[in-house]
């Protein structure tokens, strides 16, 4: 796989294609866990594995199984990774695993991962797809780590709270207080979600839109420069 190969698809996934801010793929668990930081990388490391390795298996079989069972077939793969997932988030972040809660499983019906299996990772060699569910993957983990951190920050009044739920004893230290008495309880409430989730949407179309006007002007600042007239003589 090329180089340019490897930057459209880190584009794609983490900008353009984002499974969270353009498709609009797994907004239930995103909106439901975003309540901290901690809950939000959680989550995020959760789905990333699962989305890499289902990836992985799925390219790794796409020569040999019959069409008719391809999407029980996937669904199958992204079900074990995700039951491996789950088994290692109880034996080593058990609080944070109840604090999930239900979320965890639910990784299996999450669209973004069956979509990429069947659009791209079915298509594509094994190292595309790995590319590809790291991108994805990582794209859904950074809107879910700003919704987190905007949630928690103007909710709670903190930054990195209950950090020792994932990275255990030595982080407990990590937490940041931003505002000690000033709390916005709607924030950390579902209301708070889905108005925070809009902000973010609504701030990459308008750097897209953005962006698009400054290539257009570029463009057309080319084509307006006047062609030299170059003299041949004999």
């Amino acid at each position: 796989m090329s180089q340019t190969s490897v930057r459209e698809l880190a584009i794609n996934g983490l900008w353009h294609n984002n499974p969270a801010l353009v498709q609009l793929l797994g907004l239930c668990p995103l909106l439901a866990v975003t309540g901290s930081v901690v809950n939000a990388l959680g989550l995020g490391l959760a789905t990333l594995s699962v989305l890499v390795g289902a990836n992985v298996a799925v390219s790794l079989i796409r020569h040999h199984v019959p069409t008719s069972v391809r999407l029980p077939a996937f669904v199958m793969i992204i079900a074990s990774f995700v039951t491996c997932a789950e088994l290692l988030m109880q034996a080593y972040t058990y609080s944070l695993y109840q604090i999930l809660g239900i979320f965890i499983p639910l990784i299996v019906t999450n669209c973004a991962i069956l979509g990429r299996a069947d659009a791209f990772a079915s298509r594509q060699p094994v190292s595309a797809a790995a590319v590809d569910g790291i991108m994805m993957g990582l794209g859904f983990l950074a809107v879910l780590l700003v919704l987190g951190a905007i949630r928690e920050v103007l909710g709670q009044g903190t930054l990195f709270s209950g950090m020792a739920l994932l990275f255990g004893e030595y982080a407990k230290h990590w937490q940041i207080n931003v505002f000690a008495d000033w709390h916005l309880l709607i924030m950390i409430l579902p209301p708070g979600a889905f108005f925070t989730m809009s902000v973010l949407i609504a701030l990459k179309n308008i750097i897209d839109q953005q962006l698009k006007k400054r290539q257009a002007a570029v463009s057309n600042t080319v084509h307006a420069q006047p062609s030299r007239r170059v003299r041949v003589t004999d």
